[in-house]
Parts: structure tokens; C-alpha cells; sequence
């Protein structure tokens, strides 16, 4: 959180893609690149951190003109610009495979994904169109105990929030403390490594970048954004967070479907630039 006093001037901005760089229909705007794009010729680094696997993250990456590194997986995954895996995460096998087995009980849809692969329970979800474009990938149907075994994420996928929060609470209590357990939207539950949230992530980002964390700005939308709230020097939620979300950011922009990227950047970030 912001201390009075003496401000750090920012040197990294750390960007959540879903929910906070692109619109709902997945569409980047080109205020929010513009934006990303003016702090760059300033000599402000940028990176992104997301839920998404590399290949989703890929389009966005290319069309900012970004070099890396980043964090995929909700940081499990941190890889630089030629897509080299830099340090990797996955769920211990036994836990992915038993959550998995616990999901499958709940008859909700499961995702796996796991060695650059998006295996599913269910092909027809609804969901499952908006995913191919956020995860760059194709849905497969296969074993997914198998796949769970190497597994970099596990979703549930429920538009019902009474039963999603009944598995979320599950496997919570399920997992204790050998995963992180998040939702990455209001209908998708995600299980990654323990060490696969945003707050190492960015951590991790930062160390990379060699800029110290009070140096740091992010902005995010999502519960999954708020370990990398309280940890950055400068934190920015979305306009259309949840309240709980937004209490947690030090400052609120506009919503997503109207570039709250660039907004943020504009009004909270430029003013720290030093």
C-alpha cells in the first residue's frame, strides 16, 4: 500500500491481461497500447503476468512489443521472450490427481493444463469458445488423471456461485498449503502450484527486471491480483473489480471495456515516474 511520505518513482509495471489489458470479448484496445507504449519510450520496463498459458499470452506480448520476461500460470511459469521457460512450478502430482477425482465428483467442468496441452471434461462448455482465445490452445479430450500428474493448472468451470464456492471451500481445505487456490473470474476456480501466485510472481518479475518492489506497479481485476497488490509499491484495480478487489488496490480505474489500462496509467502511474 501507499506510505506518506516520499514515493519511489516506478520503474516496472507489471500487467494482468484478462479482466484488466483486454476487454471481455478478449479485445485488446489500442488506448491501452498506446499507453503501454509511451511508459516503454520513457524508459519504464513492462512485463505481464497471467493465468494464461504462453500461447495465450503470445498475440498480446507481440502486439505491446514486449521482450520479457513475464509470468504465465499465475507466475508459475516465468519465461522471457524467446518463450525459454525460465523457472517452472506444477501442482504435486498427488494433489492435482485426488482434486481432480473431487472435481469430477462435483460434475462440473474440469481443465487441465499440462505440457503446453488443454485437455477438457467437457468440449461443448460454454466457456470453452472465450477460453480458446484467452489460452491460444485447442481443447483436447484425453486422460486427465494422467495429465494431472504434470499439471501447471487445474480450472473449474461453474456459472452457479453457490456450488463454485462450496468447491472452492473444498478444496481449499483439500489442499492446505502444498497449492494455490484462486478464482481468475467469478466462474473459473484455478489450483497452480503453491508458489504459482501473483505476489511471487511479481516478485520474481521484479528480480529479473532488477527493480526492487517498491519500484513496482500493477494493476488487476481479479481475486487472483491481490497477492500482487499488497506486495507492489503501487497497486491499480479495475473499475469493474468485485469491492473486495478494489478495497485491496490503492487506487481504482476505469473498467476494463473502457481501457482502464490506459486510465490507470494516465492518472496513477505517470504522476509516480519521477
Amino acid at each position: 500500500m501507499i506510505l506518506p511520505g516520499h514515493l519511489p518513482a516506478i520503474r516496472l509495471v507489471i500487467c494482468d491481461i484478462d479482466g484488466t489489458l483486454v476487454r471481455h470479448d478478449k479485445s485488446l484496445p489500442q488506448e491501452n497500447i498506446d499507453a503501454i507504449k509511451s511508459l516503454l519510450a520513457r524508459g519504464v520496463a513492462v512485463s505481464l503476468i497471467s493465468a494464461r498459458p504462453i500461447a495465450g499470452m503470445r498475440p498480446i506480448i507481440a502486439a505491446l512489443g514486449l521482450t520479457g520476461p513475464f509470468g504465465a500460470f499465475n507466475g508459475g511459469m516465468i519465461f522471457d521472450g524467446a518463450e525459454t521457460v525460465l523457472a517452472e512450478q506444477q501442482i504435486p502430482p498427488d494433489i492435482a490427481q485426488a482434486l481432480l477425482a473431487q472435481f469430477a465428483e462435483a460434475g462440473v467442468t474440469r481443465w487441465v493444463f499440462s505440457d503446453g496441452h488443454w485437455l477438457t471434461s467437457n468440449v461443448a462448455d460454454p466457456h470453452t469458445a472465450r477460453e480458446r482465445i484467452s489460452s491460444g490452445l485447442e481443447p483436447e479430450t484425453g486422460n486427465m488423471i494422467a495429465a494431472a500428474a504434470h499439471a501447471d493448472k487445474l480450472v473449474v468451470v461453474s456459472d452457479d456461485p453457490v456450488l463454485l464456492a462450496d468447491i472452492e471451500a473444498k478444496t481449499l481445505a483439500a489442499a492446505g498449503d502444498a497449492a494455490s487456490v484462486v478464482r481468475s473470474q467469478t466462474y473459473y476456480l484455478d489450483v497452480t502450484a503453491r508458489g504459482a501466485n501473483k505476489g511471487d510472481g511479481i516478485a520474481a518479475l521484479a528480480s529479473a527486471f532488477g527493480v526492487p518492489l517498491d519500484q513496482v506497479a500493477v494493476l488487476g481485476d481479479n481475486a487472483n491480483d491481490v497477492s500482487m497488490f499488497r506486495v507492489a509499491g503501487l497497486s491499480i484495480a479495475m473499475g469493474q473489480a468485485e469491492v473486495e478487489v478494489q478495497a485491496e488496490a490503492d487506487f481504482v480505474a476505469a473498467s476494463n471495456e473502457d481501457s482502464g489500462v490506459a486510465d490507470g496509467i494516465a492518472r496513477f502511474i505517470v504522476p509516480r515516474l519521477g
